[in-house]
């Protein structure tokens, strides 16, 4: 069974979706993508997690991401799921925003990786695990989550590690660190020399002094 792994490539792959059909390259775009699966339709959990989805859409937009989920039921259940989930989540606005791609023989749950590893083999029970990856404009996957089914997934925690991938693709001389979210300081890393830390930050890095005397815990706030 393949192993996509960060830096690794998402192939180009054709598609069925509640939209009409896609070649992922082209629907893509010029785009970042959160590609994301879920079990099953007409299910408590996804209903919840798709809805959020949808209601976050334009959140998404705003940082250039285009949204594509996925499970192994057909076109006609998610259609039919879709109209659920718009009268359980009632401030979805307009038309339901981004496509579900049906893919009933796994054929690309598989490609993807998105089947657990007891039950890949099974085909009666080899449904997709709630699998999310970040693609980058390039088509690199750049983060992947993986959840067991009966956790649903934060809406807010995907935003910001979008947030924080494309600030470090923007000032690749920092990192951001534990909890971080926009506004917050930054990490520099240590292989930025201290001339170069002048150029980049002329407002001023902070540095913590360790007690092992290496200095390599160097922040600021002046990134933007």
């Amino acid at each position: 069974m393949p192993s996509l792994r960060l830096g690794d490539v998402i192939p180009d792959f054709s598609a069925e979706t509640t939209q009409g059909p896609i070649k992922f390259y082209e629907w893509q775009g010029d785009k970042w993508v959160v590609l994301f699966s879920h079990p099953a339709d007409f299910t408590p959990v996804c209903t919840t997690e798709l809805g959020r989805i949808a209601v976050h859409q334009p959140y998404f937009a705003k940082r250039n991401v285009k949204l594509l989920a996925h499970s192994v039921d057909d076109l006609t259940s998610h259609k039919d799921w879709v109209n659920d989930i718009k009268n359980y989540c009632k401030d979805i606005p307009g038309e339901f925003p981004y496509p579900i791609i049906a893919d009933p023989k796994r054929e690309l749950a598989v490609q993807l990786d998105m089947i657990d590893a007891k039950n890949r083999n099974n085909e009666a029970l080899a449904t997709t695990i709630r699998a999310l990856y970040i693609i980058d404009p390039k088509h690199v996957l750049r983060l992947s989550m993986h959840y067991p089914n009966t956790t649903g997934r934060n809406v807010d925690e995907i935003l910001r590690v979008i947030d924080s991938l494309q600030l470090v693709d923007r000032i690749p001389q920092i990192a951001t660190p534990a909890n971080w979210v926009p506004g917050e300081k930054v990490m520099i890393l240590p292989t930025v020399g201290e001339d170069e830390i002048r150029r980049l930050f002329p407002g001023g890095v902070d540095t913590v002094t360790m007690p092992s005397g290496v200095t390599y815990v160097r922040t600021t706030t002046n990134y933007q």
